[in-house]
């Protein structure tokens, strides 16, 4: 049996955690790595047009799995490409393995051509960021990187100089066991107590979700039922609490619709389950707060916390809810769900006005039909922005669904990428990314890769030439909307050039049926719809502390987005509520 090198090992030791894809682009350095995943039938090189699409996919196919994925970047810039999809899947708890190749060893720290210390410049954005210095030590640092990615949840980063990639491997290497699932963590029976006395204690609690609610839906309905709570989401939490929710009272924050903000604020006990809610300023600061979370870090630094507790949402939950003593008062609970039914059929009248025959189509319109359309276990990868929102209040979860964005760290540009990686783990799964047209021009060059690998995600192009929420920024900061204006190409055209499916779309009355012969093409699809600039949208509670850091718009021109099929989920939870 032929010698292994260090490269040959190194992605034994992936395909061993379960890595099926290293997303990057070749190159000097990491030219031995190449070749030995070349060699290895078990994983496959996914050849991307720029490494921050690597690291994004990367990130999307760690998210939508729940396993270890990995990317990589040669010496230099080619890792420093990295760095901005290795931020968004650190902070979405993503398990990432990246490897950022190096210059030879001999050359480190003599200002070598392309020298960078990625060992230095990646700490900030991973759990473990380590340069592998000899072949004796690269299975157990490897391991270290893994068991750090996949247990703590986000990413690591191994360094490897290219001439130590070509080496031969010792001879005696030890097959270490690898850690490749995370456990449950349950919270201390005093901890249980103290919080069931406090439930005991609170006649109006509302239950606010992030999320770690990811997979305890049944708990929290369940917990939501005996406590008779209101249920609030943030935005990562849609996805995993919205559906079937009888409870349900909406979403804050800036993106915020419904009574979720007045539930959070009129209650005497606020739980905050699996969140790190990042906008201190719409939570309340005269209740009292108990906060679950499995990272002991998120407890208390958004609000001061009476309780914290420190387990998984669905662990905690199990435990708890026995505990409880049984709530009959529904008072605060239909009080909750009829202002929330309320404030969406209200934005509802306005969205639904002549919608369908404005031109420029409004892009609210555009979310509603596309959901209405799409499968029912699609995933949608959302570009940040005013994106964002209309995935926040037009997108409908039910638990086979997946919405995934730059929730946390807020990058443009993100929804191709993510639709790469979530694509390639399943092509018989309708991904669609819902991207803008600032976001899909900065990384258009990996609409080659969708081409290239005949991955058949749709594009739908939300194309209003401007960037929306900068021009936001400025409003509320009283500046004048400057350097916010795109000339943009047609890009259905662009699409056909590259060999992929394009339409554009000008008018309301065309819409449906490009979307449905989008969705029904055998390949890679790019409807560019031409939206309205000047529909925006605005929170439903506004103070001038919210503002800073994002857009928010009191101006009488914007139109308050509607939220599509949710209102009618919020009318139909009022069937419910017991008449006097």
């Amino acid at each position: 049996m032929a010698k292994q090198n260090v490269a040959e090992q190194f992605v034994d030791i992936l395909v061993r955690a379960g890595v099926q894809r290293l997303y990057g682009v070749v190159g000097d350095s990491l030219n031995p790595v190449v070749d030995a995943v070349r060699r290895n039938s078990a994983i496959d090189w996914i050849q991307v047009r720029h490494e921050e699409v690597a690291a994004f996919a990367a990130g999307a196919e760690a998210q939508i799995s729940g396993k270890l994925a990995a990317c990589a970047g040669s010496c230099g810039p080619g890792n420093l490409h990295l760095i901005n999809g290795l931020y968004d899947a650190h902070r979405s708890m993503a398990p990432v393995l990246a490897l950022a190749s190096h210059i030879p060893s001999s050359e480190i720290g003599l200002g070598y051509f392309q020298e960078t210390h990625p060992d230095q410049l990646f700490r900030e954005c991973s759990h473990y960021c380590e340069l592998i210095s000899s072949p004796q030590q690269m299975p157990r640092l490897l391991q270290t990187a893994i068991q750090h990615a996949v247990g703590r949840g986000g990413v690591s980063v191994v360094s490897l100089p290219g001439d130590l990639a070509g080496r031969p491997a010792p001879e005696k290497s030890i097959e270490h066991a690898l850690v490749t699932t995370r456990p449950t963590v349950r919270p201390g029976d005093s901890e249980i107590d103290r919080l069931a006395r406090m439930i005991d204690d609170a006649d109006r609690v509302t239950l606010f979700c992030g999320s770690g609610t990811a997979g305890a839906h049944a708990e929290v309905m369940q917990f939501a039922e005996r406590i008779k709570s209101p249920v609030g989401h943030a935005l990562r939490g849609k996805e995993w609490i919205q559906y079937d929710n009888p409870y349900d009272v909406g979403m804050s924050g800036l993106l915020g619709y419904g009574a979720a903000y007045e539930a959070t604020h009129e209650c005497d006990l606020l739980i905050l389950l699996g969140t790190d809610f990042p906008y201190n300023a719409f939570l309340p600061d005269d209740v009292k707060i108990a906060q679950v979370d499995v990272r002991p870090e998120h407890l208390g630094r958004r609000s001061k916390l009476d309780l914290a507790v420190w387990g998984d949402v669905r662990e905690t939950l199990r435990c708890l809810t026995p505990r409880v003593r049984a709530k009959t008062n529904r008072r605060f609970l239909d009080k909750m769900l009829k202002k929330h039914a309320d404030a969406l059929e209200g934005v509802v009248r306005a969205y639904t006005r002549r919608v369908d025959k404005h031109v420029p189509i409004h892009p609210e319109y555009v979310a509603a039909v596309l959901d209405e359309l799409a499968d029912e276990n699609a995933v949608f990868t959302v570009d940040t922005g005013m994106c964002n929102v209309w995935a926040a209040r037009y997108i409908s979860p039910n638990g086979r669904r997946r919405i995934i964005g730059s929730f946390s760290h807020g990058s443009m540009a993100n929804a191709l990428p993510q639709a790469i990686g979530a694509q390639f783990i399943d092509r018989g799964r309708q991904v669609v990314s819902m991207s803008g047209d600032g976001g899909f021009t900065m990384l258009m060059g990996d609409f080659l890769t969708l081409v290239q690998y005949d991955l058949p995600v749709k594009v739908v192009l939300f194309n209003n030439s401007s960037l929306s929420m900068v021009e936001l920024e400025m409003l509320v900061a009283g500046l004048p909307s400057f350097g916010t204006t795109n000339r943009n190409p047609d890009f259905a055209a662009i699409a056909r050039a590259a060999g992929a499916y394009g339409v554009r779309v000008e008018k309301p009355k065309h819409l449906a049926g490009a979307l449905k012969d989008a969705f029904k093409h055998d390949g890679p699809a790019l409807v560019d719809v031409v939206t309205d600039p000047n529909a925006l949208s605005i929170p439903p509670k506004i103070r001038a502390d919210m503002v800073t850091g994002f857009a928010l718009s009191a101006s009488k021109i914007v139109l308050d987005g509607g939220v599509g099929r949710m209102a009618q989920m919020a009318r139909s939870n009022l069937r419910n509520v017991p008449r006097p």
